[in-house]
């Protein structure tokens, strides 16, 4: 048993590492370059990048609502796909993430050379091996403290790109915007395929869903509100930036919101915007190795890697191994390679791994597994999604063929070692083997991975059992395929519970008529709750039947498919008033009857009433 990481990151923990990881070299450094592509255009093409992100956001939100789990896209991915599937998402959502993360402290160099030009290349990787073993230690001691740093960190920077906007705009020259757009629409979505990417740590968070506080709503709130705010500083940060600056000045530019702030307050404001950089490559490696490091973890508790990964500090409740590890590969980058082809592949990896998280949506949703429950649902299903992979098919093809080269190299040696190192894995099926049983047979798919599921929703939904809940666990449940007569029904029943309660059957046979013939126990249509009171003390027995071709308990009302039997002592009656409450409440959910009805074992069943919303007597 994997010890639990602790929730501890609030909904402004959460905007803080979603926009922290979004706003760096895709604002200042991108716009210059895309500039000289498309010239005032440059505007539309973040936009038009934000709204290709749309579907691999919504798609995570609600994955993540169902499944707030450490390791984000490997989680995911895994449970949905398999174990190979998950090999190569878990290790290139970690390997991306932490070139991301390690480009991101190199580039802190770029700027730094505006407050020192003398600043040699070892110099500028001294001081990112430096902010990379301060973050290394940070992650380390505190997550709680890792996200108010972070939290510091993007609300110093969103507060200095406020105070750019608001000057530059009594700055601009509306003769800089014409003419606006190109001849060419290609050339805005390729570029918008270069921006793209910028986008692309929004969905980090998902990795430190395991120590959100009230994962589904402070996951995808978080999420959306870091989206909506970052595209529009985006927008409104480079609408000043292409009015303040010439052609010339900005065409190429690696510093063009510096350039920025020399033309609204002079050297000072080209040096505050250089720290404002500097503080946007800060937060953005924060939040890499923050969520980076979750992924090793993850997979190490499912045995995709060893087992040392997963250890969590006893003092301070981090997964200091995988830590250390993503640290320590973050450092040898810096120091060692050449990041540029490296960063073409990981960024193809990120857009490989919105495909495959789109994928994971899919296929959870199309399982129909009855605990699979999100509380947010990506809109417009299954369009959004479908267009989401086609629009990223496409921006893959337009990367060229080195990175595709170097991916599918990475994919390969994830396989070979999910064939070399992972011997055992767990019997836990995917949700594609559930969409498989669909069409074929029942006893393919199994109920692990429903089970984990509900392990998951009992943590999500902070559900803590009571003695309803054990009753549940431990009863009887008969899954009847054929219509029933109700004597026969009752018999069957009687047999049943003579042996737990040691009581001749005959006896409960006649109790249970007897009551029936007293007043219906119909309480709405297709759902009756036999109980009985019987001799004895301290004793009580449920008994949970489902009959899909329905139990006829009179000829005036349909057939009853849903039949919860209660018996217990006389000592017992609260509790027997207690449990007649709690089926009362599971049962008037309004999917109560649609998920009875498509439950597909007996421990679905059981999930719907250990899973339902009702008050719990703790």
């Amino acid at each position: 048993m994997h010890k639990k990481l602790i929730r501890q990151l609030g909904v402004i923990d959460v905007f803080c590492i979603a926009s922290g990881a979004m706003i760096s070299s895709g604002l200042f450094i991108l716009p210059g370059l895309i500039y000289a592509k498309v010239g005032p255009a440059v505007i539309l093409v973040y936009i038009l990048a934000g709204v290709f992100i749309l579907p691999a956001l919504f798609a995570k939100a609600e994955l993540t609502t169902a499944m707030p789990k450490a390791g984000g896209d490997y989680f995911f991915i895994e449970r949905s796909m398999g174990s190979a599937a998950g090999t190569i998402g878990g290790f290139a959502s970690w390997f991306s993430l932490s070139l991301k993360s390690a480009f991101s402290l190199v580039g802190i160099g770029v700027f730094a050379t505006l407050i020192n030009p003398n600043i040699t290349n070892w110099q500028i990787k001294l001081i990112a091996i430096g902010f990379c073993v301060f973050f290394i230690i940070l992650n380390l001691t505190s997550v709680k403290f890792t996200g108010k740093f972070q939290v510091f960190f993007v609300i110093l920077l969103i507060s200095l790109l406020v105070l750019y906007i608001s000057r530059g705009m009594m700055f601009i020259d509306a003769n800089r915007y014409t003419p606006f757009k190109p001849s060419d629409n290609h050339v805005l979505f390729a570029a918008a395929g270069m921006v793209f990417i910028s986008f692309g740590g929004l969905t980090k968070v998902a990795s430190v869903a395991e120590e959100v506080k009230n994962p589904t709503k402070n996951i995808p709130y978080g999420m959306i509100l870091a989206f909506c705010i970052v595209l529009l500083l985006y927008g409104l940060v480079i609408f000043v930036t292409v009015g303040l600056l010439d052609k010339h000045e900005l065409a190429h530019s690696l510093t063009p919101i510096s350039i920025g702030g020399y033309k609204i307050f002079g050297r000072i404001g080209s040096l505050v915007m250089a720290i404002a950089a500097i503080l946007a490559f800060i937060s953005t490696a924060n939040a890499g190795i923050l969520a980076a490091s979750r992924f090793p973890m993850a997979m190490s508790r499912d045995q995709l890697l060893p087992g040392f990964f997963a250890k969590i500090s006893k003092r301070f409740n981090t997964p200091y191994f995988s830590i250390i590890f993503t640290g320590i590969f973050m450092i040898a980058t810096i120091m060692f390679l050449n990041l540029e082809s490296l960063v073409k592949v990981a960024s193809v990896m990120k857009i490989i791994l919105f495909m495959l998280g789109i994928l994971a949506c899919i296929i959870m949703r199309e399982s129909k597994i009855l605990n699979y429950k999100p509380t947010f649902r990506s809109p417009l299903y299954p369009w959004l999604p479908i267009a989401g992979l086609i629009c990223y098919s496409f921006l893959i093809y337009a990367m060229g063929s080195i990175a595709l080269w170097g991916t599918g190299s990475f994919i390969l040696a994830s396989i070979l070692w999910h064939r070399i190192y992972v011997r055992k894995i767990s019997m836990r099926k995917s949700a594609l083997i559930h969409i498989v049983e669909r069409i074929t047979a029942k006893e393919i798919a199994g109920d692990s991975l429903g089970v984990e599921l509900r392990e998951v929703l009992k943590e999500r939904d902070k559900i803590i059992e009571d003695r309803f809940d054990e009753l549940v666990k431990n009863c009887e449940v008969i899954d009847i395929t054929k219509q029933a007569i109700l004597k026969e029904f009752f018999a069957i029943i009687a047999e049943k519970l003579s042996d737990k309660l040691k009581m001749n059957a005959k006896q409960l046979l006649d109790s249970l008529i007897a009551r029936e013939k007293a007043s219906t126990t119909i309480i709405k249509p297709g759902l009756a709750i036999p109980h009985i009171i019987i001799d004895g003390k301290q004793k009580f027995e449920l008994v949970i039947v489902r009959c899909e071709a329905g139990i006829s308990f009179t000829e005036s009302l349909s057939p009853v498919y849903a039949v919860f039997i209660l018996v217990g002592t006389r000592d017992e009656r609260n509790f027997h008033l207690r449990a007649l409450s709690a089926i009362a409440q599971i049962t008037q959910d309004a999917n109560f009857d649609k998920d009875w009805l498509h439950a597909k074992s007996i421990e679905g069943l059981r999930d719907i009433m250990l899973l339902g919303k009702r008050h719990r007597e703790n």
